[in-house]
This record gives C-alpha cells, sequence and structure tokens, in this order.
C-alpha cells in the first residue's frame, strides 16, 4: 500500500478559547488490485502456529488459546460474562467497498454450544462488516458466508472469532478452529482511492513565537518560490519580506525542505506567512506569554490522572471518575496483600510504574527547581489555595504511593501494580479486577532510591518529617541494591500488562549513588559515583536510559569531585554538539535524525532537555536556539504540520489512544502524544504507514497506540522543557491561603460527556484485544455502543441577533449518527433565558427511518463564578418534519439566565436513526434560532 503523507486542513471544530481542525487518517491507495480466489487470511491452517494470530481473555474469561496438530484451540475454563470475554482474532488484511467476499472456516466444540463470528471495524463503533451467531457441536462444520462490502475502504479490520459466555454458565470444554479462508470473489466494483499531494506546506510552529525568539519556516511542495511574506491577520498588512533558502532533500521526511527566517518580525500580534502558489501557513501568534495556557493544562493532565480517589466534574469536567484501585493489591506469587493506593494512572490504561513515575516526578522536580517562581497555587486541584505549589503538592502524592511500593523489611521496591491484563475502554473507576503488585527489581530499587533523595531535597525546608521519611526509604532501597545482584525484570507469567522490562540497572545504580550524595554528602555514595563514572559517564533521560538524571544532581552537588565533574560535563558536551549539528542539518530544526520511534516526542524534548544542560555547562547560546527549535516542533513546526499537543495549535489530535479521553470522547487538553514511529507497531499503523517516511509515521487515531498513547513521562519533559527555557512567565507568588478559596476556572475544551446507555441491536460490539510489542502499554477490549463519529466536521454559519443579544452556532459532525457541539452565547445588553430560546438545525435525508435524539451534556462554562453550572437533564431535543425537510428542534425546559460577557452554554448532542443504521444522504441545512416564540434569525 502507498499512503497520503498529509495533515488535511479541515473544517473548524470550536472549543473553549482554542480553535482547533481535525487530523484525518491519511488516504491510501492499493499497489495493486486485490487478487481474488486469493486467501487474505495469512497461516490460515494454523501451520505455523499461531503466527499472525492473536487472542485476549477480560471481563471473567479464563483460556488457553493455542496451536495444537495445526488448528487453533481454545480450554476455556471460564467463558466470563461477555461473548468477547475470550477472543481469537487475526488482522493485517484489507477489504474494499464494493468488493464480493466469501468468509470460510471449519469449527467444533467439545460440548454444545454457540459462538460469535464478525469482521468488523477495528475502532470507533466496532460495528461489524459481517457476522453471526452459530451452534457448535463435536462434530466439526465448515462455515461459509457471501457478504458484500457495504462501507469504506478499510486497511486495518479484524476477524475475530469470540468464544465467551454466549449468554450461558458453561462447563470447561475445548473449541476448535481451523482452515480459515477469506477470499475475494469479484472485485470488479471496487474503487481504490487516489493518492493525493500535501496541502499544508508551509509550516510554523502554530502556538507562535516570543518575540525574541528565533523564527524559520520551512516550506515544500513543487511549488516553493523564491520570497515569502509575514502579514499581520488583523490589518491584512504585510510587515516583513524575506527570501527563502535552497532547497534540501530530507530524508527523514521524504521530502525536499525550503526556510525562510523572519525572527525580525518581533511586534506582538497574530501572523501568517504566505506564498504565492502555496496555501497559507496556519495563524499563529508573536508574544511573550503564549505558552502559559498550555504549560498550565500540562500540568493539570498529572491530576487527571490521578489514581486512587474521586476526580469530581467540578475539577475533572467531562473527565471525572469515581473513586479507583483502592482495593488490597495481591503480591504476585504470594497469598498476600498490600494497601498500594494512589499515585499516577501512567499512560492510555491505569497502570501503576515505578520506572515510569519516577522519570515523571524527576522531571517535574528538576522543572521545579529550574525555575519556581511559574509553579502557581492556583492550578484548580484540590490543594490549590494551600500555601504551596501545586506541583509540589502533585508531587508528594506520588511520593507517598511509592513509599507504599516498597517492601517493608528488605527495602526492595515493587516493579508495578496492575491487573492481569489491560481494561476495555472504561473510566478508571469500572476497572475492578483484582489488582496484582509484580516482584521486585533493581531497576525500580534503583529509581526509587533517586527519586526519594530528591524527594529529600525538595521538601526537607517544606515537611521536615516527610523529608526524613523519604531518605530514609531511599537509604534502605540502596541497603536492599547494595545487597542485590542486577536483574532483568520481565512480566511473570499471566501479566500482559506495559512491562518496562531492561536489561541494565546500572545507570539507575548510578543515578541513586548521585542523588543519595547530592541530598547527604555521605562519602559512601560520592565514592560509588565517582567510580561509576571512572568507569563510563551514563547518559539519556529516557525511563530506561536515566544516567542524565544522576549528571544534573551532581552538577547542583554542594561539593564535587573535580575529575569526575570534568567528565561529566564533557560527556554532555559532546553529546549535546551532535544533537546540536543534527538540528542545524534538520529543515525542522530537531535533533531525531532518521531515529522514529515510540514515543519520538519524549525523545525530541529529552534531547532538548539535554541541549539545555550544555547551555548552563558552556553559556553558548546554540544550545538554547536548538532545544527551542525542538519545542517548536512539538507545537506544529514538524513534518506532520500537527502540533502534538492536545488542544493547542490549529491542528492538534483529536482521537490519542487515552481512555478517559476516548471514553468522554473528548481529549484532555495540554497531553503530548507519542509521536512518529517508524516500526508500524499497531495494526492501524502497519495499514496507513508503510510507505511513510520515519517522521510521517504518525496517525491522530485511537487504535494507534504506538503513535498516539500520551504518558506521564512524556509530558513530564514538556514540562520541564517550558520552564526551563523561560517559556512560561512567573505565576502569582504562593500565599497563605484565605480560610475561603474561590477555585479557578478550568480551561477545557467543551465537555462532552459518554452517552446515556443506548439499547442496540444484535449485532454485538466486539473490542479491541491487547497487542504489547513494546514497554509503552497497548490497548485493550473494547465495548463502545456509541455511534462512529466521522473526522470532517461541517460548520454551520452563526445567526446572530442584536436585538436579542442571542448567539448560537453549531459544529456538526458524522454520518451514521449526526453528532453536533452547540455553543450558546448572549452578546446583547442584557442576559438571555434558555427556557425562552429554541433551537432548530434542518437537513435532509433519503432515508424514510424514524429518528431519536440525545443530549450526552449541556452545561454552561462561564468565566465568572460558579464557574460550571451542569444543565443535564434540562434540554430536550426532538426530531420532526415539514415540507420535506427534517429538523432537530432543542429547547431548554427549565429557566436559566446567561449574561452577557460572562461565558457560553455549551451542548453536546446527537442523532441517529432509530434502527442504528447509517442516515443516507444525510445533507446539512440551515440554523434558525427562535427566542420567546420570534425567530431571530
Amino acid at each position: 500500500m502507498r499512503k497520503k503523507n498529509l495533515a488535511l486542513c479541515l473544517a473548524v471544530v470550536l472549543t473553549v478559547g482554542l480553535t482547533a481542525k481535525s487530523f484525518s487518517p491519511p488516504t491510501v491507495e492499493a499497489a495493486a488490485a486485490q487478487p481474488t480466489q486469493t486467501n487474505l487470511i495469512s497461516n490460515g491452517n494454523f501451520s505455523s502456529g499461531m503466527t499472525d494470530w492473536g487472542s485476549f481473555t477480560a471481563e471473567g474469561g479464563e483460556a488457553d488459546i493455542s496451536s495444537t496438530n495445526g488448528m487453533l484451540t481454545a480450554e476455556i475454563t471460564d467463558s466470563g460474562t461477555e461473548n468477547w470475554s475470550i477472543q481469537a482474532y487475526h488482522e493485517d488484511f484489507q477489504m474494499y467497498k464494493n468488493g464480493v467476499y466469501l468468509l470460510k472456516f471449519d469449527v467444533s466444540s467439545s460440548i454444545n454450544r454457540e459462538i460469535d463470528y464478525r469482521i468488523q471495524l477495528n475502532a470507533d463503533d466496532y460495528r461489524a462488516y459481517t457476522e453471526d451467531r452459530i451452534s457448535t457441536s463435536p462434530a466439526t462444520q465448515t462455515i461459509s458466508v457471501q457478504f458484500t462490502m457495504k462501507e469504506a475502504n478499510d486497511l486495518a479490520p479484524r476477524l475475530c472469532f469470540n468464544l465467551g459466555n454466549a449468554e450461558a454458565s458453561l462447563p470447561t470444554h475445548t473449541v476448535t478452529i481451523d482452515n480459515v479462508e477469506l477470499l475475494l470473489l469479484d472485485g470488479s466494483n471496487i474503487v481504490y482511492n487516489e493518492k493525493t499531494e500535501e496541502s499544508c506546506n508551509i509550516i510554523v510552529n502554530q502556538l507562535g513565537y516570543k518575540t525574541t525568539d528565533q523564527k524559520i519556516a520551512v516550506f515544500r511542495g513543487s511549488n516553493v518560490g523564491t520570497t515569502f511574506k509575514v502579514v499581520n491577520v488583523a490589518t491584512n498588512q504585510v510587515v516583513y519580506q524575506g527570501t527563502v533558502s535552497s532547497g534540501k532533500y530530507n530524508s527523514a521526511a521524504g521530502e525536499t525542505d525550503y526556510t525562510g527566517d523572519f525572527s525580525s518580525v518581533t511586534a506582538e500580534g497574530t501572523y501568517q506567512i504566505i506564498m504565492d502558489g502555496l496555501e497559507n501557513s496556519y495563524s499563529f501568534e508573536i508574544a511573550n506569554d503564549i505558552y502559559s495556557d498550555v504549560f498550565t493544562d500540562a500540568m493539570r493532565f498529572f491530576y487527571l490522572q490521578r489514581c486512587g480517589e474521586e476526580i469530581p466534574s467540578s475539577l475533572g469536567s467531562v473527565w471525572s471518575h469515581g473513586i479507583c484501585h483502592t482495593a488490597k493489591a495481591k503480591i504476585y506469587g504470594t497469598n498476600d496483600y498490600i494497601d498500594v493506593s494512589g499515585g499516577w494512572h501512567d499512560a492510555g490504561d491505569y497502570g501503576r510504574y515505578i520506572v515510569a513515575t519516577s522519570k515523571a516526578v524527576a522531571d517535574l522536580l528538576l522543572a521545579y527547581d529550574a525555575n519556581s517562581a511559574i509553579f502557581g497555587d492556583n492550578t484548580n486541584i484540590p490543594e490549590s489555595g494551600n500555601g504551596q505549589a501545586d506541583l509540589l503538592d502533585e508531587v508528594k502524592g506520588q511520593l507517598t504511593w511509592m513509599l507504599k511500593m516498597q517492601n517493608g523489611n528488605n527495602g526492595g521496591v515493587y516493579h508495578k501494580v496492575t491487573c492481569a491484563n489491560f481494561p476495555g475502554y472504561v473510566t478508571a473507576d469500572q476497572e475492578t479486577a483484582e489488582l496484582i503488585v509484580s516482584p521486585i527489581s533493581t531497576q525500580a530499587t534503583g529509581d526509587f532510591a533517586a527519586i526519594m533523595a530528591m524527594g529529600y531535597d525538595t521538601f526537607k525546608s517544606i515537611d521536615s518529617s516527610f523529608a526524613n521519611t523519604c531518605l530514609s526509604a531511599a537509604k534502605k532501597a540502596w541497603t536492599y541494591l547494595s545487597a542485590a545482584p542486577s536483574s532483568v525484570f520481565t512480566n511473570p507469567s499471566g501479566i500482559v500488562t506495559g512491562e518496562y522490562g531492561d536489561t541494565s540497572d546500572r545507570d539507575e545504580r548510578y543515578w541513586a549513588s548521585a542523588a543519595l550524595y547530592k541530598a547527604t554528602g555521605e562519602s559512601q555514595y560520592h565514592d560509588q559515583f565517582k567510580s561509576y563514572v571512572n568507569q563510563s559517564v551514563e547518559m539519556g533521560y529516557d525511563w530506561g536510559n536515566v544516567g542524565s538524571y544522576g549528571n544534573a544532581l551532581y552538577l547542583k552537588a554542594s561539593s564535587t569531585d573535580s575529575n569526575t565533574l570534568s567528565k561529566i560535563k564533557s560527556s554532555i558536551l559532546t553529546q549535546a554538539q551532535t544533537f546540536l549539528s543534527l538540528s542545524q542539518n534538520d529543515p525542522y530544526g530537531v535533533s531525531n535524525g532518521t531515529n522514529y520511534y515510540w514515543g519520538s516526542n519524549m525523545t525530541t524534548l529529552n534531547n532538548a532537555n539535554l541541549l539545555m544542560d550544555a547551555y548552563r555547562i558552556s553559556s553558548n547560546e546554540q544550545f538554547k536556539k536548538a532545544a527551542i527549535e525542538h519545542i517548536n516542533y512539538c507545537f506544529g513546526k514538524n513534518p506532520m504540520a500537527i502540533s502534538y499537543i492536545t488542544g493547542y495549535g490549529t491542528v492538534s489530535p483529536q482521537k490519542p489512544h487515552h481512555r478517559p479521553s476516548m471514553v468522554a470522547k473528548q481529549a484532555i487538553p495540554g497531553m503530548l502524544v507519542g509521536g512518529p514511529n517508524k516500526m508500524l507497531e499497531d495494526s492501524y499503523a502497519k495499514a496507513y504507514l508503510s510507505e511513510a517516511a520515519p517522521a510521517k509515521c504518525y496517525l491522530d487515531h485511537a487504535e494507534s497506540y504506538s503513535t498516539n498513547e500520551v504518558d506521564i513521562y512524556w509530558n513530564s519533559p514538556l514540562v520541564y522543557a517550558l520552564s526551563q527555557m523561560d517559556r512560561v512567565a512567573a505565576s502569582t507568588p504562593v500565599v497563605t491561603p484565605t480560610p475561603v478559596v474561590t477555585p479557578t476556572p478550568v480551561v477545557t475544551p467543551t465537555p462532552v460527556v459518554t452517552p446515556t446507555p443506548v439499547v442496540t441491536p444484535t449485532p454485538v460490539v466486539t473490542p479491541t484485544p491487547v497487542v504489547t510489542p513494546t514497554p509503552v502499554v497497548t490497548p485493550t477490549p473494547v465495548v463502545t455502543p456509541t455511534p462512529v463519529v466521522t473526522p470532517t466536521p461541517v460548520v454551520t454559519p452563526t445567526p446572530t441577533s442584536s436585538a436579542t443579544g442571542v448567539k448560537v452556532s453549531v459544529v456538526t459532525n458524522g454520518t451514521n449518527s449526526i453528532n453536533q457541539s452547540y455553543q450558546i452565547t448572549a452578546n446583547g445588553t442584557s442576559a438571555i433565558d434558555l427556557s425562552k430560546l429554541t433551537i432548530r438545525y434542518y437537513f435532509t435525508k433519503s432515508d424514510l427511518k424514524d429518528m431519536t435524539f440525545w443530549c450526552d451534556n449541556a452545561a454552561a462554562q462561564l468565566t465568572v463564578s460558579p464557574w460550571y453550572t451542569s444543565l443535564n437533564g434540562k434540554v430536550t431535543g426532538t426530531i420532526l418534519k415539514s415540507n420535506g425537510k427534517y429538523y432537530v428542534e432543542i429547547t431548554c425546559n427549565q429557566q436559566y439566565l446567561l449574561s452577557p460577557n460572562t461565558g457560553s452554554v455549551q451542548l453536546q448532542t446527537r442523532f441517529a436513526n432509530t434502527d442504528w443504521s447509517g442516515i443516507s444522504g444525510f445533507t446539512p441545512g440551515e440554523l434558525v434560532v427562535l427566542y420567546n416564540g420570534q425567530i431571530v434569525s
């Protein structure tokens, strides 16, 4: 397959305080027509064992699925509670619209029972292209079904066999499957998509630049000219005209790039870059406070990842959840249970991992040490207003959790606490399987010792009792390390959550000795650290290579050994010079070269932070400039022309692999996604990015977990980078709180809550199982009853009325189910009463089926107290038809006064055919607004 390497410029989607554009999956074309009469299922006869096949168990299902005697056999001991509690599946094939296919397989069961098979869309609502429930018995039968693919081309579907409950409690038994075939019988009516060219060809930091920053735009495409202009958007005046560099082939991006420097533009304002023959760049700002909001949201992400406590809607908006994961956890291989509540959920799942948390906490503590003035006490977390920087409150909670993960007898530290498998796409409080504490590892123990020593240093003048507890735990962990041989952690049998395996613990011991020396000044730790450095200097800000944390701490120690210090500085400068050379030779200004792997955006920022280490050592401004270019990359100056931070920039990720965001159907703002990964480690990446250049191996898709997941230790280097590069202005000084503190309003996108349960007809939606090719957490079974939302929105023009002061706008997405976001504001001189407001949205469709309306969320998001008021249950809607046109009529059944200039009311609604079929021929129409019975627009 070939793909379109493209960040499409799509219609505008409004969010609170931001304007974002959707990012669509690439369009692809077939390298050749799909062959007929050829089995599309590789290893369908299981002659190669389970190669190309996967399986999972969930929701109480227990089974051993393997290949025996050239057949797939499922030895089922517990059928679980759902039909998908046990699943065998196959991916890596394609299906094309209008193709006529034949699915065949042999199946038997040692008992009489029913099983389900289906070929499905492996994302969104997981709807089936074909499916059935069949009766099986000990006699082998051949199932054969012919069907036509009626939906759009799908390069990453899933064939699955659901062997779970089937609405009955089943005894132990065996299911056997063999000779699986999927054949294209007739492809004469297939239309393969054509490859299209990139359209966003003037690339900038979509957030913008500080006034004194170096500002370089990238130009690409076949129509690049010799000059460009910078235009003030407000005045439409050209403020600068510059020349373009000669072209340079960029192997990482697979394109020829040109650059243009407009650093001399320093006046604050909103700008675009234009060039004859190319579409204008996205708008960007030049100002000195452009990073303030994203910095706040990047920090609030950690609060929203908290485990073991409720995240109320007043603080968490649509990402709220109840108390989670407070049950005692079983220590693997024993019958002992311990309390390990607290901590942060690591990434897109709800596991908690010592090595991941250690990197995240280390970055935050270094950020606070580098620039404590920017960390305020007002980021709208429960502790805000307590007289202490919110970062310290957040970190203290993590240290408290980590203390619970230390074995009280020997000082070793358990590697992680998770369930045996990943959960479905549910909120944190809905993951209720048994918690299991994985065995002690020397890597986790080394990280723990280092972090506890750093915690002591940070809190010794704030909370001496807590600080001493941290130091005591650090020393106890060091005692364990001193006696314990190096080990390699691997997942114990039956545990399939993120492994965070590591082949060496030298770097963890290196970091721990440096941290304990800085904290205590004791010679035993200093001698050990000097010995390590004398052998070799450890480098790295990654979770698996943590040496740079030890170096950073030693550089700040009150007393150092000159020879040791010299070796560390030399190693830092050597590494930084390599990064600087790569950055200066890359049109996008980054030091990745062609090394785009899982979490490449973390690597980009880790490199930036090491460049800042070199800047502090040498005072060479080139290091700092290069570091800032890495920030520019993350905010849109990259080959994908996308800001990799959710909610910020014109084009940013809309569908990260992150369960809270997936459940809410809205991304938490301020999250850094993983970014390009040339290894193509999920089925969507394999299907859509097979010929993409390394720096373009990215998909904004919830199932592309290898490119679009988020993680606490990806956000932490973002916070660290922003803090030490003078990106953020000082916060309001932290003061002792008054008895009553009004919380700061949450700055979040328009809330969307998980829809109320919808009774949908069979077929049952089938989830996506876990694939764990790397240490990063991967996805799991899903039950997603909500309808599919297509990426291209329709924006209906906004009617206004000066007489009534009512303004209503709507963003419409979808085809099978129509999803709408309404924003209502009062822009006159007096308040409006929502109970007097009627909204009618007109549309046409070609089918005659009955329809159903839902209001999933209604709320006032205000800029004044009370900041947020839920209107759920107060908004109703009806689907009506008049003069051949349909319209949705939306009203509020309770008085609510919305005053001018105080914010807006946000409605998240949807409507669909009652039988859940696709809406045929949907065409959007006009928006009519009535106030007090009179049409105002």
